[in-house]
């Protein structure tokens, strides 16, 4: 049973494991200095953008209490590392008619190691 779980948590990062999977959060830190302005990473903190806060694992636009986009609310989108990483890739590529006006982050890296940040400080 043991080896059946390693082989599944394996296969996983091998073939979803996103961006996050090798992110440093010390590093994302810095990185989301460039979200903090529009992003709170504290439970019902919105600024221009939404909280942040228990993203993960969570269908777009359905925090309470932020007007989102229509794009937004028709995406189906669940935000994981992998489905994070496209986003912050280039947003309105990824999401026509997203809201969000952040051009992106092109290195891989930054977004790795901001996805890690996201889901250590905002669980």
């Amino acid at each position: 049973m043991k080896v059946l779980a390693i082989l599944g948590v394996s296969l996983m990062m091998a073939l979803g494991g996103g961006a996050a999977q090798a992110g440093d959060a010390v590093k994302g830190k810095k990185v989301f200095k460039k979200c903090k302005a529009c992003h709170a990473l504290k439970a019902g903190k919105k600024k221009v953008g939404p909280s942040l806060h228990g993203i993960m694992g969570k269908e777009a636009a359905k925090m309470k209490g932020f007007k989102y986009s229509k794009a937004m609310k028709k995406s189906g989108v669940t935000w994981d590392e992998a489905t994070l990483d496209k986003f912050l890739t280039k947003p309105k590529k990824f999401m026509k008619g997203t809201k969000m006006s952040f051009a992106g982050l092109k290195k891989e890296a930054d977004r790795a190691n901001v996805i890690a940040y996201i889901m250590e400080a905002a669980k």
